[in-house]
């Protein structure tokens, strides 16, 4: 049985990054462009770096007014720009920090769009080629940003502890009710049967197979510390961590 990854979202100023490090294995820091600021990063950054964690860029839309979670219609050339300039900030501190960027995870809109949109997808994979190729992208199995980054970069896939998934193994709208799971136990039995069976059921109770590297929980859920520290405890006794 492979080892669980644990990954969660950070520097995005919800207040919980430092009990959140202490459970994860990658983390993925906002840019600046949804959240976070030059400090914010360099913090979460150093945050990181104590506790070994794989220190990730989470670039998305410019949109911090909606926090990344709506669709900004740009150019094309604008997004690559814009992409790029977040990726290169983190990593640039990064390596002034005296680490290494490990990945690329889109946030939010974006990483939606790049799920369906092969336009997107593609400027997230010319962003990350503007700043280095040995970076690793994380996104959907099913996504185009996954097929399309095939002879370019090595993908991770994910899979997510506190969402639901509807039947396509897309993630449920946060517009719907049921779309944020913030029960630990809950959380724990949902990650588990993907762990042990590879499947996850739906929100129409429905089982279906799900491949996964790494599992994400949102950094700005409010029960975040509570989940990750129950997910840690009960995948440690497991020996799955």
């Amino acid at each position: 049985m492979k080892k669980i990854i644990l990954n969660a979202d950070v520097g995005e100023e919800a207040g919980f990054d430092v009990e959140i490090m202490q459970y994860i294995s990658w983390c993925n820091i906002a840019c600046g462009s949804h959240a976070g600021n030059v400090e914010v990063i360099k913090k979460t950054i150093e945050l990181a770096m104590q506790h070994n964690v794989k220190i990730g860029a989470h670039p998305s839309y410019p949109d911090r007014e909606n926090f990344g979670r709506t669709k900004v219609e740009m150019p094309y050339g604008d997004l690559v720009k814009i992409i790029t300039e977040q990726i290169r900030l983190v990593k640039s501190l990064t390596e002034k920090a005296g680490g290494k960027l490990h990945h690329v995870k889109p946030h939010g809109a974006l990483y939606n769009e790049a799920v369906k949109n092969e336009s997107v997808a593609m400027a997230i994979i010319e962003a990350v080629k503007n700043v280095d190729k040995s970076l690793y992208i994380i996104t959907l199995k099913n996504a185009k940003l996954s097929y399309l980054s095939r002879g370019n970069f090595e993908v991770k896939h994910e899979a997510f502890a506190d969402r639901n998934y509807n039947d396509d193994l897309t993630l449920v709208s946060r517009k719907e009710k049921e779309a944020l799971l913030t029960d630990p136990k809950e959380i724990f039995s949902h990650v588990k049967r993907m762990v042990l069976e590879e499947k996850v059921k739906t929100k129409n109770r429905v089982e279906v197979p799900i491949f996964f590297d790494t599992i994400c929980v949102h950094g700005d859920n409010p029960k975040s510390v509570q989940i990750l520290k129950y997910l840690y405890k009960e995948f440690s006794i497991l020996n799955l961590l």
